[in-house]
């Protein structure tokens, strides 16, 4: 595929570069007509050189691939923005971006220098955050927790409820995402840490991993269902009633199949599948059809006795869960406080004997 733009090698370019000093410059072997060239390909200075509104460009179009939407997403027109990767290239001397059929996609080079980008934006948000509260009576810490789907409904709200009462001065930003995207952003420093299913890594990684509670899949129904008058339904009762089935993440749809596959039961015609956990929750809670799912997205529910899991003739198999961060950047103290509330807060709902989290 050719580049978005032509690469400008440096040492051929270099008269015309305003952004080189002759202090840069050396003269390569051959004399006094030899040819002159920076210091180095690795020499570039981007300390002095680069600025913030490339970095917000590289994101925005690595993000979107698309030039119109990047453009649209840093407030330029899409020629000032072909013109900054032009610029860009000429400085790193190579290029960034390549043209496709349907937009724009960084080359290798372009994804080693986006996820640097990444980083020096989420510090940089991070210190405005900072500069934001540093006049505010008491000076609140701030954390970004990431937490995954099933985790941003069935364990958060009870963290924050936690936070709230025994740590005022602890400002907390969730950010909701797939496990993917959550872990480029902690790589990248956008999050300080991810809560959730701990999924095996597709590539080794530096991550921590410290697993503390398990999401299992359960079928479900409100409280008073019929079913819950038997002390253990059997695949032929489950049967009886339609079902209502997840499908807002692929990785939770298969684990529900394992499941359903292993306990005999089938999706029958009467069976529909929402992307919605709102609208699963309210077709459980307000009629008799069963859910299969983890049920961490139904925690409140069943804390609340409005929600019942019942006895499955699946056998359980491990889901778990917990807390990642990211050594190489650190453990802050507010993010460090954050996770120990994490912990605290499944202890004591292990220990209530509500409902198990155990496996």
């Amino acid at each position: 595929m050719p580049p978005l733009s032509t690469p400008v090698f440096l040492s051929r370019r270099l008269r015309d570069t305003p952004a080189w000093r002759t202090s840069d410059l050396r003269q390569e072997p051959g004399g006094a007509g030899g040819v002159f060239a920076p210091e180095g390909q690795v020499q570039r200075k981007l300390d002095q050189l680069l600025k913030f509104r490339q970095l917000r460009m590289l994101d925005a179009l690595a993000r979107h691939q698309s030039l119109t939407r990047a453009a649209g997403t840093i407030g330029v027109t899409q020629p000032a923005l072909t013109k900054m990767v032009r610029e860009l290239e000429e400085l790193l001397g190579e290029p960034l971006f390549e043209r496709h059929a349907r937009g724009v996609r960084p080359t290798a080079v372009g994804q080693v220098v986006t996820r640097y980008a990444r980083r020096a934006l989420a510090d940089l948000h991070r210190l405005e955050e900072e500069l934001d509260l540093a006049g505010e009576p008491g000076h609140a810490a701030v954390v970004v927790a990431g937490a995954l789907p099933v985790a941003a409904v069935g364990i958060m709200p009870a963290v924050i409820r936690r936070v709230r009462a025994e740590h005022a001065n602890l400002q907390v930003r969730i950010v909701e995402g797939r496990t993917e995207t959550l872990l480029a952003q902690l790589e990248a420093g956008e999050v300080d840490l991810v809560v959730g299913r701990l999924y095996p890594p597709v590539a080794p990684d530096a991550l921590r991993r410290e697993a503390l509670y398990a999401e299992p899949i359960s079928v479900m129904a409100r409280a008073g269902h019929p079913l819950q008058r038997l002390r253990r339904p059997t695949a032929k009762d489950l049967a009886a009633f339609d079902l209502v089935l997840p499908t807002f993440s692929q990785r939770i749809s298969h684990d529900v199949e394992h499941f359903m596959t292993s306990g005999g039961l089938e999706a029958g015609p009467g069976t529909i599948r929402s992307t919605s956990r709102g609208f699963i929750r309210e077709m459980v809670l307000s009629t008799d059809m069963l859910t299969v799912m983890p049920r961490m997205v139904m925690g409140g529910d069943l804390l609340r006795r409005e929600a019942i899991v019942l006895p499955a003739p699946a056998p359980a198999f491990p889901r778990p869960a917990g807390v990642i961060t990211n050594p190489q950047r650190g453990v802050s103290r507010a993010a460090g406080l954050f996770v120990q509330v994490v912990r605290d807060t499944l202890a004591d709902l292990a220990g209530s004997g509500d409902f198990d989290i155990t496996r």
